[in-house]
């Protein structure tokens, strides 16, 4: 038995197509800037702030999680990190099984002169061209459709 497609009506379509072009050119202006200013990925920036959060040390396998993101492609992600000195793997401390990701002082120094380019990126193309009250409803919308499709990632914990 097939269910009839429920298709988009004209606004439904404006909208979404102006998220998905909206998302697009925001991601691929941010990770220029980045790359320009300090030859990192927003990949690679977003590994950075992640480890950050937590002390500068992660698990492999929790990053990835966290990212939402394969263990492959962080662990791939890592490994160029690695050969420019940001990141470090190590084997985990608490078990000695586990692997971790640790931020290297130079890893430390370059997010610190990273984060006012990416924050002020954010800042001038999405946070300050809308309505409080409408990035707020964004943040809201997205967390929504973030819980929804990560029921079927039990891989991904979203923090």
């Amino acid at each position: 038995m097939t269910e009839e497609t429920r298709w988009l009506d004209a606004a439904q379509q404006r909208s979404w197509r102006g998220l998905v072009i909206g998302m697009t050119l925001l991601v691929d202006r941010l990770d220029d800037d980045l790359r320009r200013g300090f030859d990192l990925s927003m990949a690679e920036y977003e590994i950075m702030v992640r480890l950050s959060e937590s002390e500068g040390t992660l698990r492999m396998a929790q990053l990835a999680s966290a990212m939402g993101h394969s263990r492959s492609r962080v662990t791939h992600t890592i490994a160029r990190m690695e050969k420019a000195g940001l990141v470090e793997r190590r084997t985990s401390q608490v078990d000695g099984r586990g692997v971790d990701a640790v931020l290297t002082e130079r890893g430390w120094e370059v997010l610190r002169e990273a984060a006012p380019l990416h924050v002020r990126g954010v800042r001038e193309n999405l946070v300050d061209l809308v309505p409080a009250d409408d990035f707020a409803t964004l943040g809201r919308v997205m967390n929504l459709v973030a819980d929804h499709l990560i029921s079927d990632r039990p891989d991904i914990e979203i923090r």
